[in-house]
């Protein structure tokens, strides 16, 4: 289940510092973030989004340490773009330098930066706080 919380909330900027993941700019507007827990209440990771119109930038998604290897990122990741889709996106984007394989397991492609529609690129995550080595991965989001 996830549980929408604010960019500023401190688990969120620690799981993904210890992740080394970008947290400079999480408390801005614009985005979604979400803590997933089971069905029992054990938090088992977070995960957000940036919407600009029917374009969706995925802001990192981290599985805790005891939570991984249990098949729980996938669940979590599915949740994420259906709360994504249920606001109106379309299409979805990320920037990875560690995870394409997981992320194209779930049906996203690499695809050229210079490709990108130009509100992605724009967006502080793709202009400066990942770096250029990071592969772009989209995918059409359907239900």
């Amino acid at each position: 289940m996830d549980t929408p919380i604010a960019g500023s909330d401190p688990d969120l900027a620690l799981a993904l510092q210890e992740a080394v993941l970008p947290t400079d700019d999480l408390a801005e507007s614009g985005r979604s973030f979400f803590a997933y827990a089971t069905v029992s209440g054990e938090r088992v990771g977070y995960g957000g989004f940036e919407r600009l119109g029917r374009d969706v930038l995925v802001r990192s998604l981290v599985v805790l340490p005891h939570a991984r290897h249990r098949g729980i990122g996938g669940g979590m990741f599915a949740l994420l773009l259906r709360r994504a889709f249920d606001e109106g996106g379309r299409d979805a984007w990320l920037l990875t330098t560690t995870a394409a394989p997981f992320f194209e397991r779930a049906g996203f492609k690499p695809i050229e930066r210079s490709a990108a529609p130009a509100a992605i690129l724009a967006t502080r995550q793709a202009a400066s706080l990942c770096p250029s080595s990071a592969v772009l991965l989209g995918r059409r989001m359907s239900l």
